[in-house]
């Protein structure tokens, strides 16, 4: 049983997230904005936490996460203003990450999108701009933060109901994947990670994927 904070408890990939991993036995602890959501976590399985990442102290993230084993980021701005994508899809982001080292928490889950990196290739006058900026910087401070993490590339986001298969590897191309197939993909990770050895395959990866054909499992499994 592993303790885990989700950040963006409320949003559509958290919400079918806290249930499996509530159901796998797991402690999960949803942070949310708005107290008005409460029920909706407590509804999936969740205890709420109403803190806004994008105003918290580096002390009250700390004492967030303390007595934790796991954080999934799963928060975002939700587009508009580039100044606030990049203060919540950025740099809040990696003051969790921060916390997290504060407080012990040793494993941490970032949900970015498939395509991020130094090399993301979107134009500076593109809307899209400041996301596969902000995101590619919270991806690269996770990967050179001494943390044990995942990186979670999924394509773009369907409501689509969750099949458990997907596709990756050399080659593939980004394409669509459904919410409820990235939460499955969370609650592998976690798993894998919950009862991994030092040497597991399962942490210190980025993963990229869309719906597909192949099991959740293999993609997790290496």
């Amino acid at each position: 049983m592993a303790r885990i904070v989700i950040f963006g408890g409320h949003g559509k990939v958290a919400l079918l997230a806290a249930p499996l991993l509530a159901e796998a036995g797991h402690e999960v602890t949803s942070v949310i904005r708005n107290p008005a959501q409460a029920d909706d976590v407590i509804a999936v399985g969740a205890r709420p936490l109403v803190l806004d990442v994008e105003t918290a102290s580096a002390t009250e993230l700390t004492d967030a996460l303390s007595g934790h084993d796991v954080v999934v980021w799963s928060a975002g701005a939700g587009g508009g203003s580039p100044d606030r994508t990049y203060a919540v899809d950025r740099d809040a982001a990696i003051a969790t990450m921060d916390a997290s080292l504060t407080a012990k928490v040793s494993r941490y889950v970032m949900v970015s999108y498939f395509g991020a990196g130094p090399d993301h290739g979107v134009p500076e006058d593109n809307g899209f701009y400041a996301y596969a900026e902000a995101k590619s910087a919270a991806d690269a401070h996770l990967a050179a933060s001494g943390l044990d993490y995942v990186i979670l590339r999924p394509s773009g986001l369907t409501d689509k109901p969750a099949t458990g298969t997907l596709e990756w590897g050399v080659g593939v191309k980004a394409s669509t994947v459904s919410r409820g197939n990235v939460a499955r993909v969370i609650a592998a990770v976690v798993d894998a990670g919950s009862t991994a050895s030092e040497s597991s395959t399962a942490t210190g990866r980025v993963l990229e994927f869309n719906d597909g054909d192949r099991p959740v499992s293999e993609l997790v499994a290496g």
